[in-house]
């Protein structure tokens, strides 16, 4: 079984994937991750003592079943939880939801706006000129996104019980004038340890890695890392790294996604499960270290 789900997942594109995923959502979660764990990470799944970084996020999937994480998930909704939280200032201006693609009046629609699925990762389309925008290209786009249920790719829970929708946000550049760099904080029950800096997303895209006093550190997690690239110390990061630790306070970890635009601090999105706890490190033995920044209770561990 284990060969043929190997060879099956390394041959097929990202859309079949999903189809190969969902035909195997009569396997129960902790089998299929204990499968897929073993084809994408190269060891065995030690759900019982479970040690690096990787592993504690599958027994996360598993055993952290906390209800309102689909809120948090949810792209739309979480906007929401976030006014609440830190207000208005934070968010990054939206234009409405739709639940399909022919709902979206793109003759109200500025010249310049995002699209992007609430229920799933990596469905977003950005129109810079509306005079130059494919509409068939991303009407195809979006309408195969909206029949995929994100949850069956690495069974990451939260996604199984969200309404497909689509929001239409402002598109906004950084400094750059091209990308918005992503700053992901990642906590660990409410302590910011790792930042993660996203960067030439849509040429060859890479992601440096700093501690909290922005001190690069030589690690590569599924992208390559570049420390040669200069990435200033954002001169707002103390006050990110306190809006991090309130939104991630109640979570034995998640990942919090920032964008920084001319000094102003927006909220991204609340990642529980980055890489779906599939993600390679360069060097192997970081993913032990951050896993040892990972509490989990030890009643529950040894109840399983």
């Amino acid at each position: 079984m284990l060969k043929t789900i190997k060879c099956l997942i390394n041959d097929l594109d990202k859309n079949h994937r999903y189809t190969f995923a969902q035909a195997l959502s009569w396997i129960p979660d902790s089998l299929y991750l204990k499968v897929v764990f073993r084809v994408f990470m190269g060891y065995p799944l030690n759900l019982k003592n479970p040690r690096t970084y990787n592993e504690k996020l599958q027994w996360l999937k598993l055993y952290d079943r906390n209800p309102f994480y689909t809120q948090l998930v949810d792209k739309y909704e979480v906007r929401r939880y976030i006014l609440e939280k830190l207000g208005e200032e934070y968010l990054i201006p939206s234009y409405g939801v739709w639940n399909s693609f022919n709902d979206i009046p793109f003759d109200t629609l500025p010249n310049q706006f995002v699209l992007k699925c609430t229920h799933d990762c990596g469905s977003i389309i950005i129109c810079e000129n509306k005079a130059n925008f494919d509409i068939e290209t991303a009407r195809k786009k979006i309408s195969v996104a909206l029949k995929k249920k994100y949850y069956y790719l690495s069974r990451e829970w939260p996604y199984k019980n969200i309404k497909p929708r689509i929001i239409a946000e402002k598109f906004m550049t950084d400094e750059s004038g091209v990308e918005l760099k992503d700053y992901k904080v990642f906590c660990f029950n409410g302590v910011p340890k790792l930042i993660q800096v996203n960067y030439d997303r849509f040429t060859n895209p890479k992601k440096n890695i700093y501690d909290t006093d922005w001190n690069y550190i030589p690690v590569a997690m599924t992208y390559p890392t570049d420390p040669k690239k200069i990435i200033s110390k954002p001169d707002n990061l103390k006050a990110m790294l306190s809006v991090a630790k309130i939104l991630s306070k109640d979570y034995p970890t998640v990942r919090v996604d920032f964008y920084l635009i001319y000094n102003k601090i927006y909220f991204g999105e609340l990642t529980f499960f980055p890489a779906s706890g599939f993600g390679k490190f360069e060097p192997e033995e970081f993913d032990l270290k951050m896993g040892s920044w990972m509490n989990l209770i030890p009643s529950d561990l040894n109840g399983r």
